[in-house]
């Protein structure tokens, strides 16, 4: 049997981790996303309206997202719900996630909704992004939703 007060000391580490993204992101510092991400992190990206990738280390995941969202005067990137499953010093989570953006050119205002699958390890007593998979699931201004793979 685990221990309870472990494992909520490791949850709340992880939604710490989780809420530090999104302050990251939020925030365009990128150099930051060295404190979160293991240095051989990988990051898959389905957008659905291309082709997935893949991006590898902390840079790498700040090289896509900075020029991804420039051209926004305004981007909020908001968690609206996450589950974390531990096992050890491992663990992995899915999140749910909501963009509120603002076209610096035209000054209309969008929005995206999407999902990571992420697994997490816990490195030097702390944890880590180890993986992320993310799959865009709807954006305002478009006629669909897109299906589940």
């Amino acid at each position: 049997m685990s221990d309870p007060t472990a494992e909520t000391v490791d949850y709340v580490a992880i939604t710490r981790l989780q809420a530090a993204y999104a302050d990251v992101v939020n925030r365009r510092a990128w150099t930051e996303l060295s404190d979160l991400f293991r240095p051989d992190a990988s990051v898959r990206i389905d957008t659905v309206t291309r082709p997935a990738f893949e991006v590898r280390g902390p840079a790498a995941v700040g090289d896509f997202i900075g020029p991804a969202i420039a051209h926004f005067e305004f981007f909020e990137f908001v968690i609206l719900n996450s589950v974390v499953t531990i096992d050890g010093d491992h663990a992995t989570g899915r999140i749910f996630m909501c963009e509120l953006r603002q076209d610096r050119e035209s000054g209309r205002f969008t929005r995206a909704f999407g999902r990571y699958d992420d697994t997490y390890v816990r490195h030097d007593g702390r944890w880590w992004f180890a993986t992320r998979d993310y799959r865009s699931l709807a954006r305002s201004g478009r006629d669909e939703v897109f299906p589940d793979s």
